[in-house]
């Protein structure tokens, strides 16, 4: 099957209100804020102080009732409420692992869920998103592919994902208590349903908001964008977004990445790593993260090992070695502990780092590639979804 078209947020993405209902605050830009709160009889010489208040009620403090900002006159706080909202999605489910982790199933507008994972570690915590409901990409190993994509998350819809990890987290700082340096959700990772790059401005503008210095407050060295390789829109990550870039990488050949990621075949592995030589110039970044699942006989031998460090010269860049998640019905196996740390070892002889990822959240389907909200499950056998990505042709 060939890869998608780009899918834009003007088709795909719902309209923020309701006709002539209250508008949602959250996912707004700055400037959007601006307007809105003109627009709802807020003077235009106010306006910018205005918005600096609410963005900090809502982003710094976390707060979702407009009766509670103290700071604005009580007249203009019941104006707010008659022409605003302040909504996150809707948590539906909580499960948490035995090995901490957390994976949240969250209720979006249309009625469709969508799934989100914090992974808790020492003096740190991650939380993975997803910027799409579905996958349009049908990467034959990842469990959420498999799912149909139904449309793309709109911008409040992507950062009401790390707002509702903050609330359980109890992580909203206290107004007059000492900020405290140690964060329970330190990192966002792109990485959760969909292809963020195939929802570009709604991406971009959620992670400006969690990068924002009156607000969540994260440094973009401590956002990692996946993708799995939208070629066109990888130079404007850069330019307008500047955070940490992981690839999708996972086959040393186009043969290979062919079947397992399917957008290869528009853009092929050349015309990718043409496109990622730049990123950590224009974007100030390290290096890039190249993402590699370990498929048991299909991309796991030391000939993919020594392909993959010709491939990558001259690429600032790290390989995570990803163990890889089963799920039922799933057409690949996992590579053998030998063999993986077999492949490891020739890319760390090779000046490369190349860790293995410990698989977190299995026991509740929260590992990576295998989140799939419940309601759109799609239930199909094993050779079923072997037969349409051709590994028995």
């Amino acid at each position: 099957m060939a890869a998608s078209a780009p899918i834009t947020q003007d088709v795909m993405t719902i309209p923020r209100k309701l006709p002539d209902g209250p508008v949602n605050l959250v996912g707004l830009t700055r400037e959007a804020m601006r307007d809105a709160l003109i627009g709802a009889g807020t003077p235009e010489r106010q306006a910018n102080m205005r918005t600096g208040q609410i963005w900090q009620w809502i982003y710094q403090w976390g707060v979702r009732d407009f009766a509670a900002m103290t700071n604005l006159a009580k007249a203009y706080r019941a104006q707010l409420a008659e022409h605003f909202v302040i909504e996150i999605p809707e948590v539906v489910s909580r499960q948490v692992s035995s090995d901490g982790t957390r994976k949240y199933l969250v209720r979006i507008a249309g009625g469709h869920e969508v799934e989100v994972v914090y992974i808790p570690e020492e003096g740190r915590g991650t939380l993975c998103i997803s910027s799409q409901v579905g996958c349009t990409l049908t990467c034959s190993f990842c469990h959420t592919g498999t799912q149909k994509l139904v449309r793309n998350l709109s911008a409040g819809e992507i950062i009401g994902q790390v707002m509702v990890a903050r609330d359980d987290l109890n992580e909203w700082p206290e107004q007059g208590v000492p900020k405290d340096e140690t964060r329970l959700l330190s990192n966002i990772v792109l990485m959760g349903m969909g292809e963020p790059l195939y929802n570009f401005e709604n991406v971009r503008d959620a992670m400006k908001i969690a990068m924002d210095a009156e607000g969540i407050q994260l440094s973009r060295r401590r956002i990692t964008l996946s993708t799995s390789g939208v070629v066109p829109e990888i130079a404007r990550t850069a330019q307008e977004i500047g955070c940490q870039l992981a690839v999708s990488f996972h086959a040393t050949t186009d043969e290979v990445r062919d079947k397992l990621v399917p957008i290869n075949r528009k853009w092929n592995i050349a015309a990718l790593l043409d496109a990622l030589r730049s990123y950590p110039r224009v974007s100030n970044s390290e290096r890039i993260t190249f993402e590699y699942v370990m498929l048991d006989g299909v991309n796991d031998s030391d000939e993919d090992a020594r392909r993959l460090i010709q491939l990558i010269d001259g690429i600032p860049a790290k390989i995570n070695l990803i163990p890889f998640n089963e799920w039922p019905s799933a057409p690949y196996k996992r590579s053998s502990n030998n063999r993986i740390r077999a492949f490891a070892d020739i890319i760390y002889k090779a000046g490369y780092a190349s860790p293995i990822r410990t698989p977190r959240g299995e026991d509740i389907m929260a590992a990576c590639g295998q989140l799939k909200s419940a309601t759109e499950r799609a239930r199909k056998t094993r050779a079923q979804i072997a037969a349409e990505i051709g590994l028995n042709g």
